[in-house]
C-alpha cells in the first residue's frame, strides 16, 4: 500500500500537467458581444451637449466591433486549417521522438519514485501520436491511389 501511495504521490506534476492544460483549454477571452451592449447603453445614457465624450466612447464601441470581427474571421481561418489538416512527415517525426524518449526513459534508473507514472504516460503519448501518424499515413494513400484513378474523389461529387 506504501508503494501505490508513492506512485500516486509522485505522479502529481503529471496529473498537475494535465490539468494545466484542461485550465487553459477552458480560458475565454473577453466577452466583446457584452462590452459593446454596456457602452451601447452608456452611449444612450449620456447626455447629447456631450459630444467629445459621445465620440469617444462611440470610438471604444467601434475598436471592439473591429475586435469581433477580426476574432471571428482568425477562428474560421483556424477551424478550416484545422480540418484541412492531413497527417504529414512531422506525425512521424513526432512518433519517433516519444518512441526515442520512452527508450531514453526505460534507461533511467527504475527505483526514481517518479518512473512508472511517467513511463506509463510516454507509452500513452506513443500510441496516440502513433494513431495520428497511421491516420495522416491512410489519408495520404487514399489520396494517391484517387489521383492515379482521374483525379476525382466521393467528396467532389
Amino acid at each position: 500500500m506504501v508503494g501505490l501511495a508513492t506512485v500516486a504521490l509522485n505522479s502529481a506534476p503529471i496529473f498537475g500537467g494535465a490539468l494545466l492544460a484542461v485550465a487553459a483549454g477552458q480560458f475565454r477571452g473577453p466577452d466583446y458581444r457584452g462590452l459593446i451592449r454596456q457602452d451601447m447603453e452608456l452611449l444612450e445614457k449620456l447626455p447629447p451637449q456631450d459630444a467629445k465624450r459621445r465620440a469617444d466612447l462611440q470610438r471604444t464601441i467601434e475598436g471592439r466591433i473591429d475586435d469581433l470581427v477580426e476574432a471571428a474571421d482568425r477562428g474560421r481561418v483556424l477551424r478550416r486549417a484545422a480540418l484541412s489538416y492531413r497527417g504529414n512527415w512531422r506525425d512521424g517525426v513526432l512518433v519517433l521522438c516519444a518512441v526515442l524518449f520512452t527508450i531514453v526513459w526505460w534507461n533511467v534508473n527504475h527505483s526514481r519514485d517518479n518512473w512508472l507514472p511517467m513511463f506509463v504516460l510516454l507509452i500513452l503519448l506513443c500510441i496516440v501520436t502513433a494513431a495520428y501518424a497511421f491516420r495522416g499515413m491512410l489519408r495520404t494513400g487514399r489520396s494517391l491511389v484517387h489521383r492515379r484513378r482521374g483525379g476525382h474523389t466521393e467528396e467532389a461529387n
